[in-house]
């Protein structure tokens, strides 16, 4: 069943997806509201991932058309070199072949990471949670109409409407070949992942991004990053989590005293280290241990610290190894700091909240990955492949 479907296929099935999402917009939003009325959680940035309204299905429909257009990602040459015995040895891109994707309350990753992974080639296994059920069987419903009027197998997109025992149990002894699994969502599900799968698991969605103000910082850029990082959409892996200011900038006190007042005009819980609670009113934080937290909340830790190195270090010692960003107009530092920080994605006087397949280029993402094996940050569509040797001989042994 899982032979290579040739691109026209695969293209024609995912522009169909986009004029199915069109005509069952309102029929979506109707069962959406019902996964809504049932969600009885207080998790506010749960409650906005399961929202589907009009701007949402938009997104659906345009992340299907793009990806309709974009070229290819499998058999993409990558390495050619011709031995001296005559053999043609060439390496291309391939799909994996069947991937499942495990994830949270975002009834648009259905759609857009099932159409990601179908385009390259690949079976694709959707687990999505229990709090949106419905609005994902309503999307599977589609694909597999979408899938039957080209006359393709349903079992291509799968969705698994498992508990969590059920799902437990696939991944220790799959009742099919599965050969990467993708967990989309917080850390509680990532490290149910890793510890009961047995095949390849690349971990995604973690942020505890950081801002570090430079001495040399404009600084009406640093507080617009601020608040765009931490107020323009809390529950997103790329939003903004902790700020660290160089004592070495000119009035730095005026200027934190100033952030942290905008901070709170927005709602804006803010912590400080000792020396910002000291000069601001705001409650010290009881623990480094903060440090490592990623909030998903209103909710944001200011510190200070008085050289580049230290920031730095203090980066690399708590980040999530999602996104950083350092404001200054001095390129050099900015650039020892983007070498140096390591994270997925380095900014240099802009916002963290960039860090996302479709601002980068790539037309969505599956996942963005803070894992170093084997791609890092947004995974688009030329990324969720593998590879495989061709060779072309005639007689040659050795």
């Amino acid at each position: 069943m899982n032979h290579l479907l040739p691109i026209e296929k695969r293209n024609a099935v995912l522009s169909r997806m986009a004029e199915l999402l069109e005509e069952e917009r309102a029929n979506l939003k109707t069962v959406n509201q019902q996964d809504l009325n049932n969600y009885s959680g207080d998790d506010l940035a749960m409650e906005k991932r399961l929202l589907v309204d009009d701007a949402k299905i938009d997104g659906m429909i345009l992340s299907m058309q793009q990806l309709a257009s974009q070229e290819d990602p499998i058999g993409v040459e990558r390495f050619n070199f011709d031995h001296e015995n005559g053999m043609k040895i060439i390496n291309k891109t391939a799909a994996f072949g069947t991937i499942m994707i495990i994830y949270e309350s975002r009834p648009d990753v259905t759609v857009e990471a099932g159409g990601i992974a179908f385009k390259s080639g690949n079976k694709i296994l959707l687990k999505g949670g229990k709090e949106s059920v419905l609005s994902n069987l309503k999307i599977v419903e589609l694909w597999h109409q979408a899938l039957q009027e080209n006359n393709i197998a349903t079992e291509w997109v799968e969705y698994l409407n498992y508990n969590r025992e059920e799902t437990q149990a696939f991944l220790e002894k799959p009742t099919q070949k599965v050969d990467l699994i993708v967990p989309r969502g917080g850390e509680k599900l990532i490290a149910f992942v890793k510890k009961h799968a047995t095949c390849p698991v690349i971990i995604s969605g973690r942020g505890n991004n950081f801002v570090y103000v430079n001495a040399e910082a404009n600084l009406d850029q640093a507080l617009d990053i601020i608040i765009n990082g931490k107020t323009s959409n809390i529950s997103v892996c790329n939003a903004l989590d902790k700020v660290l200011i160089d004592t070495n900038l000119k009035n730095w006190e005026a200027f934190a005293k100033k952030t942290i007042a905008e901070l709170q005009q927005k709602n804006v819980t803010v912590l400080g280290d000792e020396s910002i609670s000291k000069i601001a009113n705001v409650p010290q934080i009881e623990s480094d241990l903060i440090w490592y937290e990623e909030f998903l909340d209103y909710k944001i830790v200011i510190g200070t610290t008085n050289s580049n190195q230290e920031a730095i270090d203090k980066i690399n010692k708590y980040c999530g190894g999602h996104s950083a960003s350092i404001i200054t107009k001095n390129d050099a530092i900015a650039q020892e700091f983007m070498e140096n920080v390591d994270t997925a994605a380095v900014y240099q006087n802009a916002s963290t909240r960039f860090t996302d397949g479709g601002q980068f280029g790539l037309g969505g993402e599956l996942a963005i990955s803070t894992d170093k094996l084997h791609q890092r940050g947004p995974i688009g569509l030329q990324h969720l492949v593998t590879n495989k040797w061709y060779i072309y001989g005639n007689g040659q042994i050795r």
